[in-house]
């Protein structure tokens, strides 16, 4: 059993580049479930109904949020009623939509968790509690268990990975757009990477316009920042091998795919 798992998707950009790229990784690593974080694939802020629903039909399995979830208002009229949609588990009581959602794969059931950084973020409720109220809730159902953390610091990152180590299958980082070289398995079995990167402009900053992004740096001006209609692509993800008699992880690569070659370590 295997997880693939595909980093931000940004805009119309990422879009088309989830859609080119997917075929080939499902042909090359027959993965048996598929996630993408989909916080910004709406122009880089939310998604959208329709957006969700594209995903589905590309053998998309289940879509993971962050702290974007909210920023297109569409998602208020449809976030309850899709069930492979994962918003971050820690916002507030109350809160639409869902935070832990459980697939069954064949004989196998997963249970794919989202969570949110409060670090630079919004301080909404403790995502290491909240971790670990979900985990006692999933092993009622399942040893396999995946979580999705959108997080700023890469500190605070790693603190969730090693206090989830040997009791998830994998931690993986979300919401930087920058992929980390620091894929391992963490001594008790659990896969971990500190950000898996982003899908969508390859020559931009972080999926947007990079003229606009330089123009506020070197101005501290506000700048209206735009996802660029054409240039070259990237997809980041990681492909995590499951042990099926623990749930724990065999192992995890990075994949990085641009317009001008492809490399999975």
């Amino acid at each position: 059993m295997n997880i693939l798992f595909i980093g931000d998707v940004v805009g119309a950009p990422g879009r088309k580049a989830l859609k080119e790229q997917l075929p080939k990784l499902k042909e090359k690593y027959h993965p048996t479930i598929t996630i993408v974080n989909g916080e910004n694939a709406a122009s880089g802020k939310g998604i959208t109904q329709k957006i969700y629903r594209q995903f589905l039909e590309m053998g998309v399995h289940a879509i993971t949020l962050g702290n974007h979830s909210w920023d297109n208002k569409e998602i208020f009229e449809f976030i309850d009623e899709e069930k492979y949609l994962v918003r971050p588990a820690n916002f507030p009581e109350g809160v639409p939509g869902k935070g832990m959602i459980f697939l069954k794969v064949n004989a196998l059931e997963i249970a794919i968790i989202n969570l949110q950084g409060r670090t630079f973020l919004s301080a909404i409720d403790c995502p290491f509690q909240k971790a670990k109220d979900l985990i006692t809730e999933a092993k009622k159902r399942t040893p396999f268990i995946f979580v999705d953390f959108h997080a700023e610091a890469t500190s605070e990152k790693q603190a969730l990975g090693w206090f989830l180590d040997g009791q998830v299958t994998a931690v993986v980082g979300t919401h930087t757009h920058v992929q980390t070289a620091d894929n391992r398995i963490l001594p008790k079995g659990t896969a971990y990477i500190t950000d898996v990167g982003m899908t969508g402009i390859y020559d931009g900053i972080i999926g947007v316009d990079k003229e606009a992004v330089l123009r506020k740096f070197l101005t501290s001006l506000p700048t209206k920042f735009e996802i660029p209609k054409n240039g070259r692509t990237q997809l980041n993800g990681v492909l995590i091998e499951i042990d099926e008699k623990t749930g724990l992880a065999k192992g995890i690569k990075r994949i990085l795919i641009n317009d001008d070659q492809s490399m999975f370590q």
